[in-house]
């Protein structure tokens, strides 16, 4: 008599494998029949251009393609050691930097986050509020603040700051983008609304294309030569939305809350927002896909004048008010389900 012989299919813990053919095969078959099913090894498959429906394993875990959209989620990250609002913020989300604002009085405090919790890093040379910040962790840079409005320029190297180029125009208020050697602020006050641009080029500022609206307390986004700025003030709440080509500011989509004393991240494409004053602290976020907003994920604590810093996918959010002064830090991350998320080893099914 021959032996039934069947090779089960690998797949991970729970693929459950029903074999209800088998009940069809009559005993004299099975006498003389071996039956054998070849090895199924799912792990391993990648997908490097999802169709809608398409599914696959790898690192124990199911992967869906997807359009739908689905909305970030904010989660707690670790407490600033000094609480403070007013502050500017660069870097990603787990090499992260914030330095300067308010703790009750200007600050030069500089912190430095590693994804977990922070550490400090070397003072600004000069204690200021309402300043704007660009760059990473390791070459960060900042410029303006209050008060009055201040010109001067500050280069970190991951341990220490030192002086770079004045700025053209002093104000605070203002909004900032891009790296050390290739930096963009807008906007801001000098005791009325700017609508001025500058670029750096790692020594010294020029003029770049003005802003079409004028305004203060708005953040920015993206790089020199893609530029973002959205929100704040001209003498009211602010929805517009501006894009920056290296030369001059176009209109983008507006914002679906109008709003001022903001924070942002991201790129010009895929820009971040978050937080806010209408009245009182704002929790609400919102998602820029390069031509318009869409609600995302809101903060779990409100909040206004805070740091900000990483992408649209992985955001830091840090400190910020209303009084007492906040050390609270939120991370956004992709929401389980999410067309991106589902393509990453990190997030399944």
């Amino acid at each position: 008599m021959s032996t039934l012989t069947v090779k089960a299919i690998e797949a991970p813990v729970g693929f459950d494998l029903q074999l209800r053919d088998l009940n069809s095969i009559s005993p004299a078959s099975i006498e003389t029949t071996t039956i054998e099913t070849a090895t199924l090894n799912l792990d391993g498959t990648t997908e490097s251009s999802p169709a809608e429906g398409d599914i696959w394993y790898n690192n124990g875990k199911f992967y869906l393609g997807t359009s739908q959209s689905f909305s970030g989620v904010w989660s707690s990250g670790g407490n600033l050691a000094t609480a403070r609002e007013q502050l500017a913020g660069a870097g990603t989300q787990s090499a992260g930097l914030c330095m300067g604002g308010n703790s009750g009085s200007q600050s030069n405090v500089t912190e430095e986050y590693n994804g977990t919790s922070w550490s400090s890093g070397g003072n600004l040379a000069t204690a200021r509020e309402r300043l704007a910040g660009a760059g990473t962790q390791s070459a960060g840079l900042v410029m303006g603040g209050e008060s009055p409005g201040l010109t001067s320029t500050e280069e970190y190297d991951g341990t220490s700051w030192s002086s770079g180029g004045n700025l053209g125009t002093g104000r605070y208020a203002l909004a900032g983008a891009g790296t050390q050697s290739a930096g963009l602020c807008m906007g801001g006050t000098t005791g009325s609304q700017s609508n001025v641009t500058e670029e750096y080029d790692g020594t010294s500022w020029s003029s770049g294309g003005n802003l079409a609206t004028a305004r203060s307390f708005l953040p920015g986004a993206g790089t020199q030569s893609a530029g973002l700025c959205m929100g704040g003030t001209d003498g009211s709440n602010s929805n517009v939305t501006e894009e920056y080509d290296g030369t001059s500011w176009s209109s983008g989509g507006n914002l679906v809350t109008a709003r001022a004393y903001l924070a942002g991240a991201g790129t010009q494409s895929a820009g971040l927002c978050m937080g806010g004053n209408v009245g009182g602290a704002l929790n609400v976020t919102e998602e820029y896909d390069g031509t318009s907003w869409s609600s995302g994920g809101n903060l779990a604590t409100a909040r206004y004048e805070p740091g900000a810093a990483g992408t649209q996918s992985a955001g830091l959010v840090m400190g910020g008010g209303p009084g007492p002064v906040l050390n609270v830090t939120e991370e956004y991350d992709i929401g389980i389900g999410s067309y991106e998320g589902l393509f990453t080893p990190s997030t399944g099914l």
